[in-house]
């Protein structure tokens, strides 16, 4: 079966990071990759929206340009000593939001996955994730997303760190994405438990133990770390084992307030290395 797969660029050297890890990790899979280009006339989204109309020199312009942006990639990663026999190619130009335009072509192409730079174009040394990336992360809940920083080394995960609380309700099917890159890149999954102290509840000792069925096919092991804060301690868990890969379930109306917003992004350096696969509660 053919994977689709939704690489969005806005031509930026991330972007294309991202684009060529995703090409990495599935190099022995039949795929589709789907190139989205979303354009603009203004770094205002809603000011371009009002006043640029099909047709316009503007909106031509910013068309055309987008056109060829998305030649030049499709050259890059799909022809000469870059092709693969396995790898098939769309590409998708259209005037929009980001986030909607996201929306849209996952729920239009059927996408399965979506693998995507941290930041664009317009980079801040003071935060980890720009506004896109972490709308998509947010709100995109129906696909789960890879999202890869700039200076993150293409090469397959050998090990992914999984934090967990043990008090999510997990599904298999929420999880499949995380076992299935495991098992592609015979990567090992330690699951990290961050608290003040290690003695599990009857509702966390269960949903260890439910963890441990789901990984049955995988390399897992379970490891503890007491600390104060969830982001230090899996920055420092993912330092000091140079893990290549941090996965999280996304829970609806926790996952960014509790793990990413406040405070992991102001303390995650903004250059890390490590992806990031983000898969979502489908009770939300």
């Amino acid at each position: 079966m053919t994977r689709k797969i939704l690489l969005p660029t806005d031509f930026s050297s991330n972007a294309l990071r991202a684009i060529n890890y995703a090409l990495e990790l599935y190099k022995d899979e039949p795929c589709l990759f789907y190139l989205l280009n979303v354009f603009t006339v203004s770094s205002n989204v809603m000011d371009s929206l009002i006043n640029m109309e099909p047709g316009s020199e503007l909106y031509e312009t910013a068309k055309s340009n987008s056109e060829i942006g998305l030649s030049n990639v499709l050259n890059s990663v799909a022809f000469g000593e870059n092709g693969n026999p396995k790898h098939s190619f769309q590409t998708i130009s259209t005037f929009n939001s980001p986030l909607e335009a996201i929306k849209h072509a996952v729920e239009k192409n059927d996408i399965e996955l979506i693998v995507m730079g941290t930041k664009g174009e317009t980079k801040s040394r003071t935060s980890v994730f720009g506004s896109v990336a972490v709308n998509v992360m947010e709100k995109v809940r129906n696909c789960p997303v890879i999202v890869v920083p700039e200076l993150a080394k293409l090469q397959l995960p050998k090990e992914i760190v999984f934090p967990t609380s043990y008090k999510t309700h997990f599904k298999k099917r929420e999880l499949n994405y995380l076992i299935d890159i495991a098992q592609k890149c015979k990567a090992s999954i330690k699951v990290l438990h961050v608290a003040n102290e290690e003695i599990l509840n009857e509702e966390q000792f269960n949903g260890k133990k439910l963890l441990a069925e789901y990984f049955e096919g995988v390399n897992h092991s379970f490891h503890f770390l007491s600390h104060n804060s969830v982001p230090e301690a899996i920055n420092c868990f993912v330092e000091s084992r140079e893990s290549e890969m941090v996965a999280f379930i996304n829970k609806k109306h926790a996952f960014f307030g509790s793990i990413f917003t406040q405070p992991l992004v102001k303390e995650i350096s903004f250059d890390s290395k490590v992806p990031i696969l983000v898969m979502h509660d489908l009770r939300n």
